[in-house]
């Protein structure tokens, strides 16, 4: 029973919108539905890492340490402001590509793009050690659980964003028009420079 809730619990994780989401879809809207999913497995990547981290007890020594909470917290924020600020330069140019060609670079560029957001975010860490332990019954392995809760927890991630990524590609004749394009390109950006400067000014 406790692991049909704990998918359960994953899935409206996934469906809550926020950094993750936000750079899914810009990559998606940039580059296509290979850039999405490379952003996609990074972010994935980075929230594995947290898992097991949180399994093992190293996200504790990180949480521990105000220093290195406030230096992830920093880089996560300057991170989303400049895409932000580069969603927002791309809106104003005055022709708008429909997309960017789905290079080996490219999607690599996506993936650590994903990696990088997710890793460079402590509000990431901090979920990890709230919401695993909840999902450990009484009398198991711990670490050994938390890792098994960590690999179900990016599965479920990875199909929710799946489905909205082709959710997107479906819609391409429509979001792919120019000026439909710059549109959310700049609402891309606006949301990735709020979500950086509240990761900067969010207490603890």
């Amino acid at each position: 029973m406790y692991l049909i809730a704990f998918v359960g619990a994953c899935i409206l994780v996934a469906m809550a919108p926020g950094v993750s989401t936000a750079v899914i879809l810009r990559q998606t809207l940039r580059a296509g539905r290979g850039s999405g999913l490379a952003a996609t497995l990074g972010n994935e990547t980075g929230i594995l890492l947290w898992g097991l981290a949180a399994a093992f007890g190293l996200s504790a020594l990180v949480l521990a340490s105000q220093l290195a909470y406030d230096a992830m917290r920093v880089v996560g924020a300057v991170v989303l402001v400049v895409m932000g600020a580069q969603s927002l330069w791309q809106a104003r140019r005055t022709k708008v590509e429909t997309s960017e060609p789905e290079a080996v670079d490219g999607r690599r560029k996506a993936y650590l793009t994903g990696l990088g957001t997710c890793m460079a975010n402590p509000k990431a860490a901090v979920f990890a050690m709230s919401f695993l332990p909840q999902f450990v019954p009484q009398g198991q392995n711990v670490p050994l659980t938390l890792a098994l809760l960590a690999v179900i927890w990016v599965v479920v991630d990875i199909a929710w964003f799946s489905l909205v990524i082709w959710m997107v590609a479906r819609a391409k004749a429509i979001l792919g028009r120019p000026a439909v394009k710059r549109r959310l390109e700049q609402i891309s950006g606006v949301v990735l420079i709020g979500l950086g400067v509240r990761l900067m000014t969010e207490a603890r």
